[in-house]
């Protein structure tokens, strides 16, 4: 079998994730770094618009052969199909919770009045929001160590540090193996995650047999059916994945459950919808069923309730 090339960004934690995957496709891999928008381009995500700017390139990438496999993080693909693209694997989900890595050892109840807390994500901040209105949200950017230093300061020095605190995906964290920095993991009552949140994307050119089989054991069935339920609901509120929306779904005891919620970005309103589906089997025809399902009523049931309006909202620009 000739040599598979892996795609992804050169990010510590894209790399640390993407080798730790490739290790498990059969045959020969080599990783090739490709620099994607979100990269270079150091605007906030609302101000980039989120959605496809860490994916991009490693699409193009993919269709003008330069790669033959593409990693990403899925909670950052498009919701919307790609010319002359398949996604071969979903991976398991990793912990799909968020973390907050704090000065001092601190939680987030501990954390001082009028305390700076640093996010990039909008659904995080209006989370933040409603949880604690007193504290100052710092919208941020970079790699997470570089996010890390601005909350707990130089890992050699402890110095540098300009926030209280910044939250992460506990999954991050932990493909880099600085789990150890999270000084409360967020429950995910308060702080459902991001739709597929935890998950990688694995994508090959449509009917690459070769790339195909070298990735299909990755796939793993009940994760890629939660992550669509998620995905589907972000599709279904025409949202791109830097919207003020959380979904967590997953398989258990014969079900396939759900959950989405909408949130007002400044904290002051939030809209839920809860739904399940019974299963016959785990089969990949009655998973995807199961999750068109889910999504299609939950997304119903938040339009009724206005969430189209809080989507807009989130999408103005700003500034």
């Amino acid at each position: 079998m000739s040599v598979v090339r892996v795609g992804t960004r050169g990010s510590a934690l894209a790399m640390a994730q993407t080798k730790a995957l490739a290790a498990r496709f059969a045959g020969e891999v080599e990783i090739v770094e490709i620099t994607t928008k979100g990269d270079v381009d150091r605007s906030s995500l609302q101000q980039l618009g989120g959605t496809g700017v860490f994916v991009s390139a490693l699409r193009d990438a993919l269709l003008d052969g330069t790669v033959d496999v593409a990693v990403h993080s899925m909670k950052d693909l498009p919701t919307a199909p790609a010319a002359g693209i398949e996604l071969a694997a979903v991976t398991k989900r990793e912990d799909a919770r968020d973390a907050l890595c704090a000065r001092d050892g601190l939680t987030l109840a501990e954390l001082p009045e009028g305390a700076k807390v640093g996010t990039g994500s909008p659904r995080r901040m209006a989370q933040l929001r409603l949880a604690r209105p007193d504290l100052e949200i710092v919208d941020i950017r970079g790699n997470v160590p570089t996010r890390l230093a601005r909350a707990q300061g130089d890992p050699e020095t402890g110095e540098g540090a300009d926030l209280d605190a910044v939250v992460l995906a506990l999954a991050g964290l932990r493909r880099l193996g600085l789990d150890g920095h999270a000084t409360e993991i967020l429950d995910l009552i308060d702080f459902p995650t991001a739709p597929a949140q935890g998950a990688l994307a694995v994508e090959i050119r449509e009917g690459d047999a070769v790339a195909r089989a070298a990735v299909t054991k990755t796939d793993h069935a009940s994760t890629r059916a939660a992550a669509d339920a998620e995905r589907r609901v972000l599709a279904g509120l025409e949202a791109g994945c830097a919207a003020p929306l959380a979904a967590s779904a997953e398989v258990v005891d014969g079900m396939l459950f759900l959950t989405a919620i909408a949130y007002a970005t400044d904290g002051s309103r939030r809209l839920s919808a809860s739904h399940a589906y019974t299963l016959d089997s785990t089969k990949p025809a009655e998973l995807a069923e199961a999750a068109r399902d889910v999504a299609e009523r939950a997304v119903t049931e938040l339009l009724d309730g206005g969430a189209a309006a809080l989507v807009h909202e989130a999408r103005e620009p700003r500034g």
